[in-house]
């Protein structure tokens, strides 16, 4: 059980890890799909968050917070990326730091989650 629980959360990360990596790719120039990008929905954590963390995992708050938190980051992404098709592309890259922030905020939930479930909770 503990070594599922731990699949389960790096692979969730690893899943946050190549969003932001696509994000930082599109507003570098790179053609990127944008779907998984801009939607919560179709990105690979947010499908994760709704038929996993808000399913099995929904006792904790924290679960709810991940995809409040999810939802925050895919809305600044889609400024970065509009911003980004506008020709601001400096302007969309100096917005980066704001996604790392929630990034950093969505790493943390993930990890509190995975400790109080190794905990027993």
């Amino acid at each position: 059980m503990l070594d599922e629980i731990k699949q389960d959360f790096e692979s969730a990360l690893v899943k946050h890890v190549l969003f932001k990596s696509k994000l930082r790719s599109f507003l570098h120039g790179t053609k990127t799909e944008e779907s998984p990008i801009r939607d919560p929905e179709v990105c690979s954590l947010g499908q994760w968050i709704r038929g996993t963390a808000l399913t099995r995992y929904a006792h904790l708050p924290e679960a709810h917070e991940l995809d409040r938190q999810h939802q925050l980051v895919h809305r600044v992404a889609n400024e970065l990326m509009d911003l980004h098709l506008a020709g601001h592309t400096e302007q969309a890259l100096a917005g980066f730091p704001t996604i790392q922030h929630i990034s950093d905020q969505i790493t943390v939930l993930l990890q509190t989650m995975q400790q109080k479930l190794r905990n027993g909770a």
